[in-house]
């Protein structure tokens, strides 16, 4: 099939990719003629786990290509994938919906035969009718432009796997469409002949379902480090408690990691935006507990601040403070309300030196913060430190050897936000160490 994706994010630029990767010949469109040229040269603009290599391979096939024309796009396919950003309106908790409906505005005046149109980006339930009347007002061939709704569910650092292995694929319709869905079926067909179910709904389910998912996932995450509360003060092991919680089948150990908490662009978002929505709704008190779970996840934050400060024996100030992790999570660059920044940039405010490092999000953390310090190996961010905070849980901050960072600090002191480091193996090297709701 011939198809475009419209956006070329994380979302857009991943989805184009693999559409490709499923045999499909794709152009991408976005409006950033910067972002075009990287994804023609086969690199994306941002790291994300197994997509240079897809965008390589397919760029040079010429399986894939990229635009910033909204004409060309028009002209090269019927099926069009949205997946512009929907991101959090400033200073407010509703999505900011701007690119979304300027796309469709651009693409309805050019769509002049029958064309299906797939929505990929998360979005307040009630948002596909207004897409559909943008369509209907603007768009020449008028009710011959069915309309879709497609959640994406990936996750930052899994998107390819994600998008080639799903583990649902939603497809939500007016009731009224006569060739969207087998459209749509005929585009993901690998896809569902390998077993991955198809679950039809109508709009408004298909756009609850990722601000639900998200909903769920958020809560899960502050629950057990609400858990780590109550652990801290008590003397209980909050990892020894999740891991007891997990053997029960109907709450399972997925998802349920105790620490710092999340962040990045969707989960933090997500829940707000539904927030906003069900207020728009009249739904407001369906989701006040949403609130609780937000502010829990940001007194993680917080809790870490006030034991680094305990560590330091009551005093920040004048301290050097070393930061293994700037990634919102392992596996991207994705800085987006990292906890672990957020942590940095208050402890730089209470007079520490906090040196920072990540193995693929320093470029972006230098842009962002420019006030913090940097270095270019963990064991190099350790010199003189009289602290150390191990805040995103990245792969290889597992396996240095905390002897030979001991011989480099002022203090060997670490606390573990992220309760992936081996305690028994740092107290045996001299360390003192500490983790989030353990004991």
């Amino acid at each position: 099939m011939k198809l475009t994706v419209i956006g070329c994010g994380y979302l857009g630029a991943t989805h184009a990719a693999a559409m490709a990767e499923l045999g499909h010949q794709v152009l991408g469109m976005d409006i950033d003629p910067d972002k075009v040229a990287a994804l023609n040269a086969g690199r994306a603009p941002f790291f994300e786990r197994g997509l240079d290599e897809l965008l390589a391979k397919h760029t040079a096939s010429g399986q894939l290509r990229f635009t910033t024309s909204y004409a060309e796009a028009a002209a090269f396919a019927d099926l069009h994938f949205i997946g512009v950003g929907t991101p959090q309106k400033p200073g407010e908790m509703a999505y900011d919906l701007t690119h979304l409906f300027s796309a469709a505005r651009q693409l309805a005046p050019r769509l002049t035969g029958p064309a299906v149109i797939v929505g990929k980006c998360t979005v307040p339930v009630g948002t596909a009718p207004q897409v559909i009347d943008i369509l209907r007002e603007f768009a020449p061939a008028g009710d011959q432009v069915e309309v879709c709704w497609n959640p994406e569910f990936l996750r930052e650092s899994y998107a390819v796997e994600d998008t080639l292995h799903p583990d649902r694929i939603v497809l939500g319709f007016t009731g009224e469409n006569t060739r969207a869905e087998s459209v749509i079926r005929q585009a993901y067909g690998r896809i569902i002949e390998s077993g991955t179910p198809v679950i039809v709904t109508d709009l408004a389910t298909s756009e609850l379902v990722k601000s639900a998912a998200n909903a769920f996932l958020a809560t899960k995450i502050s629950f057990i480090n609400a858990m780590a509360e109550v652990c801290e003060t008590s003397g209980a092991d909050v990892q020894l408690l999740a891991e007891a919680l997990g053997h029960d089948a109907r709450i399972g150990r997925r998802g349920m990691r105790p620490g710092l908490g999340f962040g990045g662009g969707c989960l933090p978002k997500d829940i707000r935006g539904f927030m906003a929505r069900a207020g728009e709704l009249g739904a407001d008190q369906a989701l006040t507990f949403l609130r609780e779970v937000d502010t829990i996840n940001n007194r993680r934050r917080e809790r870490m601040v006030d034991l680094a400060r305990e560590q330091c024996n009551g005093v920040i100030n004048g301290k050097n403070i070393t930061v293994w992790g700037a990634a919102f999570k392992p596996d991207t660059d994705d800085i987006r309300d990292s906890p672990a920044l957020a942590v940095a940039q208050k402890l730089h405010q209470l007079g520490a030196t906090v040196t920072v490092f990540d193995p693929k999000a320093l470029d972006n953390a230098r842009k962002a913060h420019p006030q913090l310090e940097y270095a270019d190996h963990p064991i190099e961010a350790a010199d003189n430190a009289d602290l150390l905070l191990h805040l995103t849980e990245w792969l290889e901050f597992t396996r240095l050897d905390p002897k030979a960072i001991a011989a480099r600090v002022a203090a060997p002191r670490v606390i573990d936000g992220r309760g992936t480091l081996d305690p028994a193996r740092w107290r045996a090297a001299g360390w003192a160490y500490r983790a989030l709701g353990r004991p």
